[in-house]
């Protein structure tokens, strides 16, 4: 089976830590973020690695190699330029042949199986599939329900649920043709479009942890979490 990395970004939220280190090097734990992902999807059944690199390449390229000492096949791409996280994965085009997971270079998710993402995916038929972690946002104030005028209900601190995108998705690859050239472009972008296309694009909620390591304060959160579960099989 084949993965996709998006390691390309600048981790612009994370500076000062990343002008020397491009965010996939980061350290969780004992080790890098995409050691423990790549190690995560090789225990999955994904033994070729296709990253999309940008920022600092030559670093996480010189530290990953092509994937031999972690068991895997890494094969590398290079944006030139800012491409968003869609048309990345367009450079990479001639050796996604089949069913491929794309996985954000900043995510980890702990306790959740690739394998049965990529499964569920294929069982249900779906040509896109966006992973969903449930989110809550607490409303810090009353709430007060209005129709014409009238009040109809007052909610105390109500909590908000939504689903939000978690950065590990699964494309078929029919779904290439619809990324652009060297343009910038989304993966929001993509799936806008697709729906616009009514292309079947189908869902998959995450029930393990899942960590965006986007901030700051995400990476403190992180590297205490991982830490408590390094002797755990991540």
């Amino acid at each position: 089976m084949k993965a996709v990395i998006l390691a390309g970004g600048f981790g612009s939220r994370l500076r000062p830590i990343t002008y020397s280190i491009p965010k996939p090097l980061l350290p969780v734990g004992r080790r890098p973020i995409m050691e423990i992902q790549i190690d995560q999807l090789r225990k999955a059944g994904f033994n070729k690695i296709y990253v999309a690199t940008g920022y600092r390449s030559e670093l996480i390229e010189a530290y990953f190699r092509d994937g031999s000492s972690l068991g895997v096949e890494i094969t590398y791409s290079k944006e030139t330029k800012r491409l968003g996280t869609a048309s990345p994965i367009k450079l990479l085009e001639e050796f996604l042949d089949e069913p491929f997971l794309v996985l954000n270079g900043d995510v980890l998710l702990i306790r959740e199986n690739f394998k049965d993402i990529y499964d569920h995916h294929l069982n249900l038929n779906y040509e896109m599939t966006i992973c969903l972690k449930d989110y809550e946002v607490v409303v810090p104030y009353g709430v007060i329900e209005i129709n014409e005028g009238y009040v109809n209900a007052v909610k105390e601190k109500p909590i908000l649920k939504y689903h939000i995108a978690a950065g590990v998705y699964v494309l078929n690859p029919s779904l290439l043709e619809y990324l652009p050239k060297d343009t910038f472009y989304d993966i929001p972008d993509l799936v806008r479009n697709l729906c616009s296309l009514k292309k079947s694009v189908g869902s998959y909620i995450i029930k393990g942890d899942w960590i965006d390591i986007g901030r700051e304060e995400d990476y403190e959160r992180a590297s205490l979490e991982v830490m408590k579960w390094e002797k755990e099989d991540l």
